[in-house]
């Protein structure tokens, strides 16, 4: 048995993850796969040489370089723990709970930011949603799922570009400040909650250390938006919220092409 360690430089979220998952399925001398997300790492247990899993890594073009090889004397794979996938399933429940509420609010504020941040929560909601989906399906099912969810992503995200634009060139009225504050306040108490759980299970699995790394990119988020609405009540004018909501759908646009991707493998 060998053990060879990976350094995946464009390997920071877990659709890479995937993609990754996804083109070194089938491969009988592969014995498991550990990602380390945060530091960009994949360790392989296998056997025979790591040619050509490097070669098939290689042609992901996320920068791939081969840190060491050597032989194992077991298979020291941590076991995933049923906690870790409950409490996954109640990080993805917040998360759409929040989506559900901020694209409301959204909508009656009449804020792109709210808009924006509820995409980004559905996002994440798709990625983890994907993840625990798929546990034990063909390879076939999930690429479909990946590519079903990637679309969807991509169109809220031009729809999102394309209202931005529409409110840039013919915006009326400012939106509702109280409401951004507010909703986005409540937003970043269920991301702080969610960051505070995920770190409280000190799991290294990959899913969860991934999990921990996109709940702290939407607490930023949450920020943003907030930071967006003080700065429309000092300015009186609407472009922060624009701004923040076209950053925002810039990520989900990232996110959706990254799950494209995945499918594609």
């Amino acid at each position: 048995m060998n053990k060879t360690t990976f350094h995946i430089e464009k390997m920071d979220c877990p659709s890479e993850e995937q993609i990754i998952r996804m083109k070194l399925d089938g491969f009988s001398n592969i014995k498991s796969l550990n990602f380390d997300i945060p530091n960009r790492k994949l360790l392989v247990y296998h056997e025979d040489a790591a040619a050509e899993i490097h070669q098939k890594l290689d042609s992901l073009n996320f920068n791939t370089s081969l840190i060491e090889s050597v032989v194992a004397d077991e298979l020291d794979v941590p076991i995933p723990q049923e906690a870790d996938k409950k409490l996954l399933w109640i990080v993805l429940s917040i998360n759409f709970a929040l989506f559900m509420i901020e694209i409301i609010a959204g909508l009656i504020a009449g804020s792109m930011g709210l808009l924006a941040d509820s995409l980004d929560m559905l996002a994440d909601s798709f990625v983890y949603g994907l993840a625990l989906f798929a546990i034990g399906k063909s390879v076939f099912f999930k690429k479909n799922i990946a590519k079903a969810s990637g679309y969807f992503q991509l169109l809220l995200a031009v729809w999102g570009f394309i209202e931005v634009i529409k409110r840039f060139y013919g915006l009326e009225s400012l939106p509702q400040i109280n409401t951004m504050i507010w909703i986005s306040s409540l937003a970043l108490i269920g991301n702080a909650a969610c960051l505070y759980f995920l770190q409280k299970s000190k799991s290294k699995e990959a899913h969860m250390q991934a999990s921990m790394i996109f709940t702290s990119n939407d607490v930023f988020v949450n920020i943003g938006v907030i930071l967006a609405a003080i700065m429309i009540y000092f300015t009186s004018s609407p472009y922060p919220d624009l701004i923040i909501g076209a950053l925002v759908f810039i990520i989900v646009a990232r996110g959706a092409l990254r799950i494209l991707n995945l499918s594609k493998v």
